[in-house]
Protein backbone atom coordinates (compact mmCIF):
# COMPACT_ATOMS: atom_id res chain seq x y z
CA UNK A 1 0.00 0.00 0.00
CA UNK A 2 2.86 2.36 0.85
CA UNK A 3 4.53 1.64 -2.49
CA UNK A 4 1.36 2.41 -4.43
CA UNK A 5 0.79 5.60 -2.43
CA UNK A 6 4.36 6.75 -3.02
CA UNK A 7 4.15 6.10 -6.78
CA UNK A 8 0.78 7.87 -7.01
CA UNK A 9 2.09 10.85 -5.03
CA UNK A 10 5.17 11.19 -7.22
CA UNK A 11 3.03 10.94 -10.38
CA UNK A 12 0.66 13.63 -9.07
CA UNK A 13 3.56 16.00 -8.38
CA UNK A 14 5.06 15.36 -11.82
CA UNK A 15 1.73 16.10 -13.53
CA UNK A 16 1.22 19.28 -11.51
CA UNK A 17 4.77 20.50 -12.15
CA UNK A 18 4.48 19.72 -15.86
CA UNK A 19 1.19 21.61 -16.13
CA UNK A 20 2.63 24.64 -14.29
CA UNK A 21 5.73 24.77 -16.47
CA UNK A 22 3.73 24.33 -19.70
CA UNK A 23 1.20 27.00 -18.75
CA UNK A 24 3.17 29.65 -16.88
CA UNK A 25 6.88 29.29 -17.60
CA UNK A 26 7.79 27.84 -21.00
CA UNK A 27 7.50 30.61 -23.67
CA UNK A 28 5.92 28.30 -26.23
CA UNK A 29 2.44 26.99 -26.95
CA UNK A 30 2.70 23.67 -25.11
CA UNK A 31 -0.43 21.63 -24.49
CA UNK A 32 -1.49 21.11 -20.86
CA UNK A 33 -4.11 18.37 -20.63
CA UNK A 34 -5.07 19.44 -17.11
CA UNK A 35 -5.79 23.05 -18.12
CA UNK A 36 -7.74 22.10 -21.24
CA UNK A 37 -9.87 19.58 -19.37
CA UNK A 38 -10.63 22.32 -16.84
CA UNK A 39 -11.61 24.63 -19.73
CA UNK A 40 -13.87 21.93 -21.18
CA UNK A 41 -15.53 21.31 -17.81
CA UNK A 42 -16.10 24.95 -16.86
CA UNK A 43 -17.41 25.87 -20.32
CA UNK A 44 -20.04 23.16 -20.17
CA UNK A 45 -20.99 23.97 -16.60
CA UNK A 46 -21.57 27.60 -17.56
CA UNK A 47 -23.60 26.48 -20.57
CA UNK A 48 -25.97 24.73 -18.15
CA UNK A 49 -26.90 28.12 -16.66
CA UNK A 50 -28.41 29.13 -20.03
CA UNK A 51 -29.94 25.89 -21.37
CA UNK A 52 -32.47 27.51 -23.71
CA UNK A 53 -31.04 30.97 -24.12
CA UNK A 54 -29.64 32.40 -27.31
CA UNK A 55 -26.41 34.27 -27.73
CA UNK A 56 -27.21 36.95 -25.12
CA UNK A 57 -27.63 34.35 -22.37
CA UNK A 58 -24.59 32.39 -23.49
CA UNK A 59 -22.43 35.52 -23.59
CA UNK A 60 -23.58 36.52 -20.11
CA UNK A 61 -22.69 33.08 -18.75
CA UNK A 62 -19.37 32.72 -20.59
CA UNK A 63 -18.20 36.09 -19.25
CA UNK A 64 -17.30 34.21 -16.07
CA UNK A 65 -15.21 31.60 -17.86
CA UNK A 66 -11.90 33.52 -17.78
CA UNK A 67 -11.92 34.40 -14.05
CA UNK A 68 -13.10 30.91 -13.15
CA UNK A 69 -10.29 29.46 -15.25
CA UNK A 70 -7.69 31.53 -13.40
CA UNK A 71 -9.06 30.54 -10.00
CA UNK A 72 -9.62 26.94 -11.13
CA UNK A 73 -6.04 26.53 -12.38
CA UNK A 74 -4.60 27.77 -9.09
CA UNK A 75 -6.96 25.61 -7.04
CA UNK A 76 -6.28 22.53 -9.19
CA UNK A 77 -2.52 22.90 -8.95
CA UNK A 78 -2.61 23.46 -5.18
CA UNK A 79 -4.93 20.49 -4.66
CA UNK A 80 -2.72 18.34 -6.88
CA UNK A 81 0.38 19.35 -4.92
CA UNK A 82 -1.45 18.66 -1.64
CA UNK A 83 -2.44 15.22 -2.91
CA UNK A 84 1.09 14.42 -4.08
CA UNK A 85 2.87 15.50 -0.90
CA UNK A 86 0.21 13.88 1.29
CA UNK A 87 0.61 10.53 -0.45
CA UNK A 88 4.40 10.73 -0.23
CA UNK A 89 4.32 11.56 3.48
CA UNK A 90 2.01 8.63 4.09
CA UNK A 91 4.21 6.28 2.07
CA UNK A 92 7.48 7.27 3.80
CA UNK A 93 6.27 7.27 7.40
CA UNK A 94 3.96 5.62 9.87
CA UNK A 95 1.59 8.59 9.79
CA UNK A 96 -2.12 8.01 9.31
CA UNK A 97 -3.94 9.33 6.24
CA UNK A 98 -5.38 12.32 8.09
CA UNK A 99 -2.09 13.21 9.79
CA UNK A 100 -0.13 12.92 6.53
CA UNK A 101 -2.45 15.24 4.63
CA UNK A 102 -2.65 17.62 7.58
CA UNK A 103 1.14 17.91 7.63
CA UNK A 104 1.27 18.29 3.82
CA UNK A 105 -1.28 21.11 3.94
CA UNK A 106 0.52 22.79 6.81
CA UNK A 107 3.78 22.77 4.87
CA UNK A 108 2.29 23.64 1.48
CA UNK A 109 0.63 26.78 2.80
CA UNK A 110 3.63 27.59 5.07
CA UNK A 111 1.56 27.44 8.22
CA UNK A 112 3.93 25.08 9.99
CA UNK A 113 1.56 23.98 12.73
CA UNK A 114 1.66 20.28 11.88
CA UNK A 115 5.33 19.54 11.18
CA UNK A 116 7.33 17.22 13.35
CA UNK A 117 10.96 16.56 14.17
CA UNK A 118 11.29 13.62 11.80
CA UNK A 119 14.46 14.17 9.80
CA UNK A 120 13.55 11.93 6.86
CA UNK A 121 10.29 13.85 6.28
CA UNK A 122 11.80 17.33 6.62
CA UNK A 123 12.89 17.36 2.95
CA UNK A 124 9.28 16.78 1.85
CA UNK A 125 8.07 19.47 4.28
CA UNK A 126 10.61 21.94 2.88
CA UNK A 127 9.69 21.08 -0.72
CA UNK A 128 6.00 21.53 0.03
CA UNK A 129 6.69 24.81 1.83
CA UNK A 130 8.53 26.10 -1.26
CA UNK A 131 5.91 24.87 -3.73
CA UNK A 132 2.96 26.85 -2.37
CA UNK A 133 4.45 30.39 -2.41
CA UNK A 134 6.27 29.81 -5.71
CA UNK A 135 3.07 28.62 -7.37
CA UNK A 136 1.06 31.59 -6.10
CA UNK A 137 3.85 34.01 -7.12
CA UNK A 138 3.92 32.55 -10.64
CA UNK A 139 0.15 32.94 -10.93
CA UNK A 140 0.35 36.58 -9.78
CA UNK A 141 3.13 37.33 -12.27
CA UNK A 142 1.05 35.61 -14.97
CA UNK A 143 -1.84 38.10 -14.73
CA UNK A 144 -0.07 41.29 -15.99
CA UNK A 145 1.10 39.41 -19.08
CA UNK A 146 -2.43 38.24 -19.81
CA UNK A 147 -4.06 41.62 -19.34
CA UNK A 148 -1.39 43.43 -21.36
CA UNK A 149 -2.08 41.12 -24.32
CA UNK A 150 -5.82 41.50 -23.73
CA UNK A 151 -5.63 45.32 -23.78
CA UNK A 152 -3.60 45.36 -27.01
CA UNK A 153 -6.13 43.06 -28.62
CA UNK A 154 -9.24 44.91 -27.48
CA UNK A 155 -7.92 48.32 -28.55
CA UNK A 156 -7.83 47.26 -32.20
CA UNK A 157 -11.16 45.43 -31.89
CA UNK A 158 -12.76 48.61 -30.56
CA UNK A 159 -11.24 50.70 -33.35
CA UNK A 160 -12.62 48.24 -35.91
CA UNK A 161 -16.18 48.87 -34.72
CA UNK A 162 -16.46 52.13 -36.69
CA UNK A 163 -15.26 50.42 -39.88
CA UNK A 164 -16.96 47.03 -39.65
CA UNK A 165 -19.98 47.48 -37.39
CA UNK A 166 -21.00 45.20 -34.54
CA UNK A 167 -20.56 42.32 -35.04
CA UNK A 168 -17.82 42.76 -37.61
CA UNK A 169 -18.28 41.47 -41.16
CA UNK A 170 -15.77 41.56 -44.00
CA UNK A 171 -18.01 42.95 -46.79
CA UNK A 172 -19.25 45.62 -44.38
CA UNK A 173 -15.68 46.89 -43.94
CA UNK A 174 -15.35 47.50 -47.68
CA UNK A 175 -18.87 48.87 -48.07
CA UNK A 176 -18.42 51.48 -45.34
CA UNK A 177 -15.13 52.70 -46.79
CA UNK A 178 -16.70 53.30 -50.20
CA UNK A 179 -19.84 54.83 -48.73
CA UNK A 180 -17.88 57.55 -46.96
CA UNK A 181 -14.93 57.77 -49.41
CA UNK A 182 -12.31 56.49 -46.94
CA UNK A 183 -11.06 53.55 -48.99
CA UNK A 184 -7.55 55.05 -48.92
CA UNK A 185 -7.46 54.20 -45.19
CA UNK A 186 -7.61 50.45 -45.89
CA UNK A 187 -3.80 49.97 -46.14
CA UNK A 188 -3.42 51.37 -42.63
CA UNK A 189 -6.14 49.02 -41.36
CA UNK A 190 -4.47 46.02 -42.96
CA UNK A 191 -1.08 47.00 -41.48
CA UNK A 192 -2.56 47.35 -38.00
CA UNK A 193 -4.26 43.95 -38.17
CA UNK A 194 -1.18 42.30 -39.68
CA UNK A 195 0.74 43.32 -36.56
CA UNK A 196 -2.17 42.40 -34.28
CA UNK A 197 -2.57 39.00 -35.93
CA UNK A 198 1.11 38.24 -35.35
CA UNK A 199 0.77 39.41 -31.75
CA UNK A 200 -2.30 37.24 -31.17
CA UNK A 201 -0.70 34.24 -32.83
CA UNK A 202 2.18 34.47 -30.37
CA UNK A 203 0.26 35.40 -27.22
CA UNK A 204 -2.84 33.23 -27.69
CA UNK A 205 -0.83 30.13 -28.56
CA UNK A 206 1.55 30.66 -25.64
CA UNK A 207 -1.27 31.50 -23.21
CA UNK A 208 -4.41 29.78 -24.57
CA UNK A 209 -6.44 31.04 -21.59
CA UNK A 210 -6.63 34.35 -23.50
CA UNK A 211 -9.15 32.60 -25.75
CA UNK A 212 -11.59 32.63 -22.83
CA UNK A 213 -11.32 36.42 -22.28
CA UNK A 214 -14.33 38.02 -23.93
CA UNK A 215 -14.64 41.59 -25.20
CA UNK A 216 -16.35 44.21 -23.01
CA UNK A 217 -19.26 44.47 -25.46
CA UNK A 218 -21.32 41.36 -26.34
CA UNK A 219 -21.18 41.90 -30.11
CA UNK A 220 -17.44 42.47 -30.25
CA UNK A 221 -14.98 39.64 -30.64
CA UNK A 222 -11.30 39.51 -31.53
CA UNK A 223 -11.87 36.34 -33.51
CA UNK A 224 -14.83 37.68 -35.47
CA UNK A 225 -12.88 40.89 -36.09
CA UNK A 226 -9.90 38.97 -37.47
CA UNK A 227 -12.13 36.92 -39.75
CA UNK A 228 -13.81 40.11 -40.99
CA UNK A 229 -10.48 41.76 -41.86
CA UNK A 230 -9.28 38.61 -43.64
CA UNK A 231 -12.54 38.37 -45.58
CA UNK A 232 -12.30 42.05 -46.56
CA UNK A 233 -8.75 41.58 -47.84
CA UNK A 234 -9.70 38.39 -49.70
CA UNK A 235 -12.75 40.07 -51.25
CA UNK A 236 -10.76 43.05 -52.42
CA UNK A 237 -8.04 40.86 -53.93
CA UNK A 238 -10.62 38.69 -55.67
CA UNK A 239 -12.76 41.51 -57.05
CA UNK A 240 -10.25 44.29 -57.75
CA UNK A 241 -6.70 42.87 -57.77
CA UNK A 242 -5.11 45.79 -59.62
CA UNK A 243 -6.33 48.41 -57.13
CA UNK A 244 -5.85 46.35 -53.96
CA UNK A 245 -2.97 47.52 -51.73
CA UNK A 246 -0.16 45.00 -51.10
CA UNK A 247 -0.98 45.12 -47.39
CA UNK A 248 -4.02 42.94 -48.13
CA UNK A 249 -1.82 39.98 -49.01
CA UNK A 250 0.34 40.55 -45.95
CA UNK A 251 -2.59 40.63 -43.51
CA UNK A 252 -4.02 37.45 -45.04
CA UNK A 253 -0.73 35.64 -44.58
CA UNK A 254 -0.31 36.91 -41.01
CA UNK A 255 -3.94 36.12 -40.20
CA UNK A 256 -4.11 32.49 -41.25
CA UNK A 257 -0.61 31.88 -39.85
CA UNK A 258 -1.79 33.16 -36.46
CA UNK A 259 -4.89 30.97 -36.58
CA UNK A 260 -2.75 27.93 -37.40
CA UNK A 261 -0.41 28.68 -34.48
CA UNK A 262 -3.41 28.78 -32.13
CA UNK A 263 -4.81 25.58 -33.66
CA UNK A 264 -1.50 23.80 -33.04
CA UNK A 265 -1.54 24.90 -29.40
CA UNK A 266 -5.08 23.51 -29.06
CA UNK A 267 -4.16 20.35 -31.00
CA UNK A 268 -6.82 21.06 -33.60
CA UNK A 269 -6.33 19.14 -36.86
CA UNK A 270 -6.11 21.22 -40.03
CA UNK A 271 -4.75 21.07 -43.57
CA UNK A 272 -1.44 22.96 -43.56
CA UNK A 273 -1.37 23.23 -47.37
CA UNK A 274 -4.94 23.20 -48.73
CA UNK A 275 -5.63 23.23 -52.43
CA UNK A 276 -7.04 26.53 -53.75
CA UNK A 277 -9.81 24.49 -55.37
CA UNK A 278 -10.81 22.76 -52.11
CA UNK A 279 -14.45 23.41 -51.16
CA UNK A 280 -15.37 25.90 -48.45
CA UNK A 281 -18.50 26.09 -46.35
CA UNK A 282 -19.41 29.62 -47.43
CA UNK A 283 -21.71 29.36 -50.43
CA UNK A 284 -21.49 31.19 -53.73
CA UNK A 285 -24.95 32.68 -53.16
CA UNK A 286 -23.73 34.33 -49.96
CA UNK A 287 -20.70 35.64 -51.81
CA UNK A 288 -22.80 36.94 -54.70
CA UNK A 289 -25.17 38.77 -52.32
CA UNK A 290 -22.21 40.42 -50.61
CA UNK A 291 -20.78 41.55 -53.97
CA UNK A 292 -24.15 43.07 -54.92
CA UNK A 293 -24.17 44.96 -51.60
CA UNK A 294 -20.66 46.25 -52.27
CA UNK A 295 -21.55 47.45 -55.76
CA UNK A 296 -24.57 49.27 -54.35
CA UNK A 297 -22.21 51.03 -51.94
CA UNK A 298 -20.03 52.26 -54.81
CA UNK A 299 -17.35 49.57 -54.93
CA UNK A 300 -16.07 49.06 -58.48
CA UNK A 301 -15.22 45.44 -59.20
CA UNK A 302 -12.76 44.52 -61.95
CA UNK A 303 -14.07 40.96 -62.14
CA UNK A 304 -17.64 39.65 -62.23
CA UNK A 305 -18.68 37.55 -59.23
CA UNK A 306 -18.33 34.23 -61.07
CA UNK A 307 -14.74 35.00 -62.05
CA UNK A 308 -13.87 36.40 -58.63
CA UNK A 309 -15.33 33.46 -56.68
CA UNK A 310 -12.45 30.98 -57.35
CA UNK A 311 -9.92 33.59 -56.21
CA UNK A 312 -11.87 34.36 -53.04
CA UNK A 313 -12.30 30.64 -52.40
CA UNK A 314 -8.55 30.12 -52.82
CA UNK A 315 -7.83 32.70 -50.12
CA UNK A 316 -10.55 31.66 -47.68
CA UNK A 317 -9.71 27.97 -47.75
CA UNK A 318 -6.53 28.84 -45.81
CA UNK A 319 -8.39 29.97 -42.68
CA UNK A 320 -12.10 29.13 -42.83
CA UNK A 321 -12.06 25.68 -41.15
CA UNK A 322 -9.88 26.82 -38.23
CA UNK A 323 -11.83 30.05 -37.83
CA UNK A 324 -15.18 28.27 -37.72
CA UNK A 325 -13.98 25.74 -35.14
CA UNK A 326 -12.46 28.44 -32.93
CA UNK A 327 -15.66 30.49 -33.11
CA UNK A 328 -17.61 27.43 -32.02
CA UNK A 329 -15.29 26.59 -29.14
CA UNK A 330 -15.10 30.20 -27.94
CA UNK A 331 -18.88 30.78 -28.29
CA UNK A 332 -18.11 33.92 -30.29
CA UNK A 333 -20.89 36.23 -31.41
CA UNK A 334 -22.64 34.54 -34.40
CA UNK A 335 -21.68 37.13 -36.99
CA UNK A 336 -22.13 36.62 -40.72
CA UNK A 337 -19.66 34.26 -42.39
CA UNK A 338 -18.34 32.81 -39.09
CA UNK A 339 -19.96 29.38 -39.09
CA UNK A 340 -22.42 27.57 -36.79
CA UNK A 341 -22.50 27.61 -32.98
CA UNK A 342 -23.48 25.15 -30.25
CA UNK A 343 -26.40 27.31 -29.10
CA UNK A 344 -29.68 28.17 -30.84
CA UNK A 345 -30.14 31.32 -32.87
CA UNK A 346 -29.23 32.62 -36.30
CA UNK A 347 -26.51 34.89 -37.59
CA UNK A 348 -26.45 38.51 -36.41
CA UNK A 349 -25.79 41.07 -39.17
CA UNK A 350 -23.90 44.28 -38.38
CA UNK A 351 -25.98 47.33 -37.53
CA UNK A 352 -25.24 50.21 -39.90
CA UNK A 353 -25.87 53.77 -38.65
CA UNK A 354 -28.71 55.67 -40.31
CA UNK A 355 -27.47 58.15 -42.91
CA UNK A 356 -28.63 61.54 -41.59
CA UNK A 357 -27.72 64.71 -43.49
CA UNK A 358 -28.17 68.34 -42.52
CA UNK A 359 -30.91 70.34 -44.24
CA UNK A 360 -28.60 73.15 -45.22
CA UNK A 361 -29.32 75.46 -42.32
CA UNK A 362 -26.47 76.00 -39.94
CA UNK A 363 -26.90 77.42 -36.44
CA UNK A 364 -25.17 80.66 -35.61
CA UNK A 365 -21.92 80.14 -33.67
CA UNK A 366 -21.98 81.31 -30.05
CA UNK A 367 -20.52 84.78 -29.43
CA UNK A 368 -16.94 84.86 -28.26
CA UNK A 369 -16.23 86.10 -24.80
CA UNK A 370 -14.28 89.34 -24.66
Amino acid sequence: MELISGAAGALALVLVLSSILRTLVVPRGLHSALVFRLWWLLRRMLRLTAPRGGYTAIDRAQTWLAPLMLIGMLATWLCGALLGFGLLLYALSSLSWTTAFREAGSSLFTLGFASGARLRLSALDFAAAATGPVLIALQIAYLPTLYAAYNRRELEVTLLQARAGEPAWGPEILARQWLVDTETALPELYRAWERLASDMGESHSTYPILLTFRSPRPHRSWLVGLIAVLDAAALQLALAPRHTPPEARLVLRAGFTALRDIARALRMPFDADPSPDAPIRLTYDEFDAAVAMLEAAGFRAERPPKDAWPHFQGWRVNYEAIAYELCRRCDAVPALWTGPRDFPGGEIPPARPVDRRPDGRHPEPPPRER
